[in-house]
């Protein structure tokens, strides 16, 4: 591309100067034998010189002074079509009756032909006699452009020359440009080979352009969220270890605990036996919010999206979950609300505000409350959720979505939970193109709040 961005403006600059110089030769040629021509035809007064019985010694010079300068070759002819004087003494004396001289003596005007194959200048100027107006005689002049041709070869010459070098000149320097250029993007690929190679643990740094400071900016962006997926994917496998494990544990200690004693009484191996039922139950609601998570991680997820009243929804959620909040005392208000049908997954939203009432009930406080309010506009319906429990410490807000996230970091069991729920919950509403926020103040409650289109696009 180089080569050609130097290549062809010298070449078209060659081309053009040298017919620019072959065109002004010609005319100032032109121009020079015509004036000449006209000079000499002005001379000639008489009809003696025309009709070969006079003779004139400063004509004869001019024409021959003329011919020598351009090379050239002289004729001029009479009225009656007779070449009286020819520089080269080749046609004296014979006929002319070409159309130049036929039509100049018709129109009492010269011409001018040129002719670039052949290489010369053909002007008529008409003889006038000046008292009568009267075209006696016509002077012809056949002027050679072989050293302008030569010139303009030459120049061609150069042109090819100036070319060739500048060829050279462009592809060495577009050698060492393409590398000055090149480095910076070299340099980013093996900062970038370094680190996907495990060499380098910090984020890379090439600042000479624009753009590779660009370049690297995205891949630290980039490389930093892999980090973070990488955390996130080894704290996970960490939890679901550890959550996985724990029921497994319980059952086997008291298993050994059965299995060491003889004679249990009956009271205790149906102690055991119950506390084993709870610890497979826990295990199996861990394998099942597993499972729901794992589905909703799918990218292709399916959606049975039918078209059903929001309202009906939550208020199934709400007597599913009523007999758990009266145990723990625990009022499940749903305020009123107008009827709002949407485009939904009945089976996915059903359990993302299932998870959400459960928590509220879970983390409340004694003779607590939760609230759920429905309202809509014309593209989106709302809801919320609120209770006045706990509340959630502004720290871990951020935290709360993330799979087996547990305020406390512990992993107690003394609220019952997988910490999968509030995970769950968000995939659902993300897969509705939905979004929920929180609010939430230590000691006074927190609030959920979901926002999903009424009508669904894939």
């Amino acid at each position: 591309m180089l080569i050609l961005i130097g290549i062809i403006p010298a070449t078209v600059a060659s081309a053009v100067i040298v017919r620019n110089y072959k065109n002004r030769a010609v005319e100032i040629r032109t121009s020079n034998v015509k004036n000449q021509c006209d000079v000499i035809s002005s001379s000639i007064l008489g009809e003696e010189y025309l009709t070969g019985t006079g003779k004139s010694d400063v004509i004869d010079s001019q024409l021959a002074m003329l011919s020598n300068i351009y090379n050239g070759r002289l004729l001029i002819i009479n009225s009656a079509f007779r070449v009286v004087k020819d520089t080269f003494d080749l046609d004296t004396g014979r006929t002319s009756v070409s159309k130049e001289v036929i039509r100049c003596f018709e129109t009492g005007t010269g011409s001018t032909q040129y002719d670039d194959r052949n290489s010369y200048i053909e002007l008529t100027t008409p003889i006038i006699d000046t008292a009568s107006s009267r075209t006696i005689g016509v002077l012809v002049a056949s002027i050679s452009t072989n050293e302008i041709q030569q010139t303009a070869r030459y120049l061609e010459n150069q042109g090819i020359f100036v070319t060739s070098l500048l060829t050279i000149l462009v592809l060495i320097g577009g050698f060492f440009i393409a590398n000055m250029l090149v480095k910076p993007f070299t340099e980013v690929t093996r900062a970038i080979e370094d680190v996907t190679d495990g060499y380098e643990d910090e984020a890379i740094s090439v600042q000479t352009y624009i753009e590779t400071e660009q370049i690297t900016d995205a891949f630290n962006q980039m490389l930093s969220r892999v980090r973070a997926l990488d955390n996130s994917r080894q704290e996970f496998v960490s939890n679901v270890s550890h959550e996985l494990k724990t029921p497994l544990t319980s059952m086997k200690v008291l298993a050994d605990s059965l299995n060491g004693q003889e004679d249990v009484p009956i009271e205790i191996y149906r102690e055991f036996m119950s506390d084993i039922t709870q610890e497979i139950d826990r295990e199996n609601n861990i394998i099942t919010n597993l499972l729901s998570m794992v589905r909703m991680d799918k990218k292709a997820a399916v959606m049975n999206i039918t078209r059903c009243e929001v309202g009906e929804v939550l208020e199934q959620v709400m007597k599913r979950l009523r007999p758990i909040a009266e145990k723990k005392e625990i009022r499940l208000i749903m305020d009123p609300y107008e009827v709002v049908e949407a485009d939904i997954d009945v089976t996915k939203l059903s359990l993302a505000f299932s998870n959400l009432v459960e928590n509220g009930i879970k983390y409340n406080v004694e003779s607590g409350w939760v609230r759920v309010t429905l309202k809509h506009d014309n593209k989106y319906f709302y809801v919320n959720v609120a209770d006045s429990g706990l509340g959630i410490p502004e720290d871990q807000i951020e935290h709360i979505f993330e799979r087996f996230y547990r305020g406390d970091k512990s992993h107690s069991t003394e609220i019952e939970g997988t910490g999968l729920g509030l995970a769950i919950t968000k995939s659902a509403i993300v897969l509705h193109r939905g979004i929920i926020k929180v609010t939430s103040k230590v000691g006074e409650g927190t609030t959920f709040m979901v926002r999903i289109p009424l009508v669904h696009e894939e």
